[in-house]
């Protein structure tokens, strides 16, 4: 049980750097042109912002669970 704590932090913690860069790379002046131009974000962005979700869901859920 105290690995799976360990872990749903680990995931946590990295869905969370994902998540800051994704929306660095969102806010930056070449993610805003290409928002701009295409009306969406880059694959890149996507990735980073998705993984980081799923990623800080399921450590949260890991975290919670008993």
């Amino acid at each position: 049980m105290r690995q799976a704590k360990l872990m749903g932090l680990v995931l946590l913690i990295i869905g969370a750097f994902l998540l800051y860069f994704g929306f660095n790379q969102a806010n930056s002046t070449f993610g805003e042109l290409g928002e701009a131009i295409t009306g969406k974000y880059s694959d890149e962005t996507m990735a980073y912002l998705i993984g980081g979700v799923i990623a800080a869901f399921l450590g949260l859920f890991m975290l919670l669970r008993k």
